[in-house]
């Protein structure tokens, strides 16, 4: 089992800075991908960006060039910096750790005002 603690979620006003913790305890792998999710009220959850432990990234076309995604593997934690953040950014944040099996931690609300 893996457990996942996200914190730093909070309310921002437009165009503000916000950064997402989430760190990992338990049966951790030696190998593997951590990210965020998001999801806003009445619509699915998608993919913000990944990490692989070997530092390669990935990111939703939406949040490139203004969210940044990096990682502590000592610590077993994942951040994701998020600038210039627009209104359409308010969402519970997820954090999410695959190895063969996917694990969620429960969610951190942003919320960007206008």
């Amino acid at each position: 089992q893996v457990q996942l603690v996200e914190s730093g979620g909070g309310l921002v006003q437009a165009g503000g800075s916000l950064r997402l913790s989430c760190a990992a305890s338990g049966s951790i792998s030696s190998m593997y991908v951590m990210g965020w999710y998001r999801q806003a009220q009445g619509k699915q959850r998608e993919l913000v960006a990944h990490i692989t432990t070997d530092g390669i990234t990935n990111y939703a076309d939406y949040v490139k060039g203004r969210f940044t995604i990096s990682r502590d593997n000592a610590k077993n934690t994942v951040y994701l910096q998020m600038n210039s953040l627009e209104p359409e950014d308010t969402a519970i944040y997820y954090c999410n750790y695959a190895r063969g099996i996917t694990y969620w931690g429960k969610g951190t609300l942003v919320t960007v005002s206008s």
